[in-house]
C-alpha cells in the first residue's frame, strides 16, 4: 500500500470511529445518561480531528503542486468525512432535545 492509500484509510478509520461515537452518543443521550453522551461525543470530536488533520495535509498537498489522484477510496473518505461532521451537528441538537424533554417530564412529573 502506498502513502496516499494509507493516509487514505486513516483518514477513513478516524472519521468512521467519530461518526460511531457521535451515534453512540446519541442512544446514550435518549435513555438519559448524559455523562456518558457527553464523553462519547469528545472521544468523536477526537477521531473527528484526526481524520480533519489528514485530509487537510492531502488538500494542502494538492495545493502545493502535488495533485492527489481522484479514485473510489478518496471519494469513500471525503464521503466518511462529511457524514461524520453531519452526525455530529445532529446528534448535537438531539442530545439538547433530549435534555429539554427530560425537563418538561420532570416538571409534569
Amino acid at each position: 500500500m502506498q502513502g496516499l492509500e494509507l493516509k487514505l484509510f486513516d483518514i477513513i478509520s478516524n472519521v468512521g470511529e467519530a461518526r460511531s461515537n457521535y451515534i453512540e452518543a446519541l442512544r446514550e443521550a435518549k435513555v438519559g445518561k448524559y455523562e456518558e453522551a457527553e464523553k462519547l461525543m469528545v472521544e468523536g470530536n477526537e477521531a473527528f480531528s484526526k481524520g480533519h488533520d489528514g485530509h487537510s495535509e492531502l488538500i494542502q498537498s494538492d495545493v502545493s503542486g502535488t495533485p492527489v489522484t481522484i479514485s473510489l477510496l478518496v471519494i469513500h473518505a471525503e464521503d466518511l468525512l462529511m457524514s461524520a461532521e453531519t452526525f455530529k451537528i445532529i446528534a448535537l441538537e438531539m442530545i439538547d432535545n433530549y435534555k429539554r424533554i427530560d425537563a418538561l417530564e420532570a416538571k409534569i412529573k
